[in-house]
């Protein structure tokens, strides 16, 4: 497949869509949560979603239908939702399509958050799981086959930084007519998988989208739903029917917005989406330099990482996704790099000695972060899940940000040399 972005493209684009020509240049916040109705008529139709004004801003702010029309436009989507955090846009499409009884199969390395609301949180609801490693189509085929209800996975693991087989795994999904979404979190511009065919792409946009750390959001982008043949009037959804025969190919946002959003609350607030929207401005310029740093910054650690001290990322030929990456991902995939110093005491000694790099949870910034992961996101999972994700006690979660590279690479090194 080709995944070449022209980030020239989007430099454009995106600036261009967020700003304005008349007017104020920049964007503006509507910050108000409730709208009032011209009159009772009005109100009726708002409701019915045959008017298009904010009907309350619990289930659409414009301030966030601004930003979700951004977004939809770069991954190439029909329609999005913009919600409070990358977990809030996950839970809303899986509460939206999954009820008890029905199965979701996972795919791969996931973030922690994921795995425990899909291992934990949905199963307390009757929502039951299957997972498996990237490459093993015997079981994605086999479970597809079986009527499984929906199908996830990251375009790159976090923090495993396992590289799926995108084209195939998507292929398969629209052969037996199973939603698929995908996490797009490390790879926005990079990959674009609603123009593969995928269905759904989910971002924490707190992460690469806004780059600045100062707004905690999320969005789900869809497809259009098509006009006759499509997946969502398998029998298995026949609980969606009534509102995809009634709303056509716009369906996935009132199935999220009345069997989820409604009830459960997950919307974005207009401040957040505005902070986004600030730095998706740059979004291009970003993603091209942090996707140059952090292959410059693997190279220089694997070439001076003093014995016992070892850096991963599938740039590197050591790594097993290597062939994958050259192949699916030519201009990088993603922020994330991981350092495996061998234990977590070697882990925190080596943290503890970084002089640039910040210490935090967050990835996709503009500044370089690293974090010990078995103490922090995946201190409660057993030793069996912290295996199958690709964590282990030595494990250091690395996101290169905009820095120079070489002064990134050389506090690493002064760290690894205080062990």
């Amino acid at each position: 497949m080709n995944n070449t972005t022209d980030f020239d493209f989007f430099n454009t684009q995106l600036v261009h869509n967020v700003g304005n020509r008349v007017g104020p240049i920049a964007q503006t916040i509507t910050p108000s949560a409730a709208f009032g109705y011209q009159n009772a008529e009005e109100a009726e139709g708002i409701f019915s979603a045959t008017v298009n004004k904010p009907l309350y801003a619990r289930v659409g702010n414009p301030t966030n239908g601004k930003l979700e029309s951004i977004v939809a436009e770069f991954e190439g989507g029909f329609s999005a939702i913009a919600t409070a955090s990358g977990m809030g846009a996950i839970s809303m499409v899986c509460t939206a399509f999954l009820n008890a009884g029905d199965e979701l199969l996972c795919i791969g390395g996931f973030f922690g958050g994921t795995y425990s609301l899909v291992n934990e949180t949905l199963a307390r609801f009757g929502v039951t799981n299957s997972f498996c490693e990237v490459d093993d189509f015997t079981h994605i085929e086999n479970t597809l086959k079986r009527g499984v209800k929906m199908v996830i996975f990251e375009s790159v693991g976090n923090p495993s930084l396992t590289l799926p087989d995108v084209q195939r795994i998507i292929n398969l999904c629209n052969q037996y007519e199973t939603v698929v979404m995908i996490d797009n979190t490390a790879t926005p511009l990079l990959l674009r998988p609603l123009t593969m065919g995928a269905d759904i792409v989910v971002h924490s946009s707190t992460k690469n989208m806004s780059g600045h750390s100062a707004a905690l959001g999320g969005v789900a982008v869809f497809r259009a739903v098509k006009e006759e043949g499509d997946k969502l009037l398998n029998a298995k959804y026949k609980d969606l029917h009534k509102i995809v025969k009634k709303m056509g190919k716009k369906a996935f946002i009132p199935i999220c917005k009345k069997r989820a959003i409604r009830d459960f609350g997950m919307t974005a607030n207009a401040f957040g989406s505005f902070m986004t929207m600030v730095g998706v401005e740059t979004l291009a310029l970003r993603v091209e330099r942090i996707n140059q740093n952090v292959a410059k910054v693997a190279a220089l650690l694997d070439e001076k990482f003093p014995e016992g001290v070892r850096v991963n990322h599938p740039s590197l030929a050591s790594s097993p996704d290597h062939a994958r990456y050259v192949s699916d991902f030519p201009q990088g995939c993603g922020p994330l790099l991981s350092i495996d110093c061998g234990t977590k005491e070697r882990a925190f000694t080596f943290l503890n000695a970084l002089k640039l790099v910040i210490l935090t949870a967050n990835i996709g910034d503009n500044r370089s972060l690293a974090l010990h992961m078995t103490s922090t996101i995946y201190a409660d999972f057993d030793e069996e899940a912290r295996k199958f994700l690709g964590v282990h006690e030595g494990l250091i979660r690395v996101s290169i940000g905009l820095e120079n590279p070489v002064s990134v690479a050389e506090d690493f090194l002064q760290a690894a040399n205080a062990l």
